[in-house]
């Protein structure tokens, strides 16, 4: 566009750009929400990329979160040691007294319980889920596994560096 135009149309075209970046960084100084827009924008036009800001390199999903409820606090602590231990969990954190009310073979059920909340790398959960299987008690087992989208990326990099791919 500016080929031909001469060196002042040209110099001018230069500052012009040069204007508006020192006007664009001088605006996300002073209004840092402006960086999240690209991520709004490709949330609401149903873009496929990760939910993580830009230079991160967490993949979003790649760590999961997996609930289990368990009898008792000794049967809890003994499957939290082992799954740590095997390395397929890098986490276990043990909720005591929560009451689960439920539907058991046509009656309703209503007991004390013990939730397990264990941190893992997403692709160890079915191998997680079979050893819970193994050793739980529960003829049925509760075992849900939910991806983390997004999270402190330090403790993110933690679960995957403390859990082993099997």
């Amino acid at each position: 566009m500016l080929v031909g135009q001469g060196p002042l149309v040209w110099l001018g075209g230069v500052a012009a750009l040069f204007l508006a970046f020192l006007w664009m960084h001088s605006l996300l100084s002073t209004h840092p929400y402006l960086r999240l827009l690209p991520r709004a924008l490709s949330m609401a036009t149903g873009s496929s990329e990760a939910s993580v800001p830009t230079g991160s390199d967490y993949i979003a999903g790649s760590v999961s979160v997996v609930f289990v409820t368990c009898p008792n606090d000794k049967i809890a602590k003994n499957i939290a040691r082992s799954v740590v231990e095997k390395r397929l969990a890098a986490c276990v954190n043990l909720v005591p007294q929560i009451t689960s009310v439920y539907e058991w073979k046509g009656k309703i059920e209503e007991d004390s319980e013990v939730m397990m909340m264990m941190k893992t790398q997403t692709a160890l959960a079915p191998s997680l889920t079979e050893f819970i299987r193994t050793v739980h008690p529960y003829e049925v087992v509760e075992v849900i596994t939910l991806p983390v989208q997004q999270g402190n990326l330090p403790y993110l990099h933690w679960v995957k560096d403390s859990t082993t791919q099997q």
